[in-house]
């Protein structure tokens, strides 16, 4: 299961974070700094999994921009991997611009990530239904 999912620049500071599962909201500020730390410290050359605590973080940076996602042991990080890629196609895809974009654009990417994940599990990879929503919210913007 995912536990949560981070977006982070290179000077640590969370861009977007996603929970999907109960974490207090006083504690929510030293656990990502925490694993910000950890994801960030690493070398290039090393693995992007790290054993953290009870979970796994799964991590890929995009020039100046970091995802990290949180899972419990039983899920897969390959999976895990392969979906933050998948996600960051689609924001491309959306956005011509994604590091910039994403900053004006936080309601749209929580749209993208709810059509991505549910509950803390993968719904849906195929990135032209990702996008439907969206699109369809853009047609009736155009229209008015």
């Amino acid at each position: 299961m995912i536990k949560f999912l981070l977006m982070v620049n290179k000077q640590g500071q969370t861009r977007l974070s996603k929970y999907y599962e109960q974490v207090d909201i006083e504690k929510r500020p030293s656990l990502e700094t925490d694993v910000v730390k950890r994801c960030l410290s690493r070398k290039k050359e090393e693995c992007s999994f790290v054993e953290y605590k009870d979970f796994k973080l799964v991590y890929r940076q995009y020039a100046a921009l970091f995802i990290v996602v949180g899972i419990s042991d039983t899920e897969n990080e390959l999976s895990i991997y392969e979906l933050v890629h998948n996600f960051v196609e689609v924001l491309d895809k959306y956005f011509s611009r994604v590091v910039s974009s994403i900053m004006f654009n936080l309601d749209k990417v929580h749209i993208i990530i709810d059509e991505i994940i549910q509950n803390g599990h993968i719904v849906e990879t195929n990135k032209n239904r990702i996008l439907a929503p969206l699109l369809a919210l853009d047609k009736m913007a155009e229209a008015h």
